[in-house]
């Protein structure tokens, strides 16, 4: 079918920010006291809102982190973003072919407004958005894998839930996704494939993914 509305994520999906992110969120928490491997961050917090960490950390230990923890993070990551981040391979050529067949395309995203903007403009892909398709979990209150940060793009640009694709690569998103009632393409470039259950097809370049959309 041909989709009305094609709902990216941002990390990992249009931003290779997941190596990055996680490898300092692994070590601040292990800093602070909660010993956090690269593959425990993955398993727990990719794809999620960072309300998410304080959460689990609190289920966990009983312990609250400290109240600049976001901001420390965010500041470590931010940092690392400005030496290090790159856009996803082959993600450019997508949006590209998007925009020229005219079919709409949006950003929903666990991460703040400003990592999402950081981001962007580090990679050189907020001109492919602009400010009017960029959605945050800040703008629903519940992040992923609850629905309506994906409803609430869909609602805002007037499209029915039924005929969105959202394109995601955490298990999170993908839940997300299909309790909103929309398809899910996962990407398995850093996720294996069976995390990704639920998903309508996986993939695992940004060349398949054409195919997908405009099948």
């Amino acid at each position: 079918m041909r989709y009305d509305l094609v709902i990216f994520d941002n990390d990992g999906v249009l931003v290779d920010s997941e190596p990055l992110s996680n490898t300092i969120l692994a070590g601040y928490l292990s800093e602070l006291g909660h010993p956090t491997s690269y593959e425990d961050s993955l398993r727990d917090y990719m794809g999620a809102a960072l309300h998410r960490v304080h959460d689990v950390v609190r289920e966990r230990t009983g312990q609250a982190l400290p109240a600049d923890f976001d901001a420390t993070y965010q500041a470590r990551v931010f940092a690392a973003f400005e030496r290090e981040l790159r856009p996803v391979e082959g993600i450019g050529v997508v949006l590209e072919k998007l925009a020229a067949d005219g079919v709409p395309y949006c950003l929903a995203s666990s991460g703040t407004h400003e990592r999402i903007r950081v981001a962007l403009r580090t990679t050189g892909l907020f001109a492919r958005f602009g400010e009017g398709r960029i959605f945050s979990s800040q703008d629903v209150g519940r992040g992923k894998p609850a629905p309506d940060l994906f409803l609430h793009a869909a609602a805002t640009l007037g499209v029915a839930p039924e005929r969105c694709v959202v394109v995601e690569d955490s298990p999170l998103g993908v839940q997300a996704a299909r309790a909103a009632g929309m398809d899910v393409l996962g990407f398995t470039a850093m996720t294996p494939a069976e995390r990704l259950t639920g998903a309508s097809a996986l993939f695992g370049s940004m060349t398949e993914l054409p195919d997908l959309l405009f099948r």
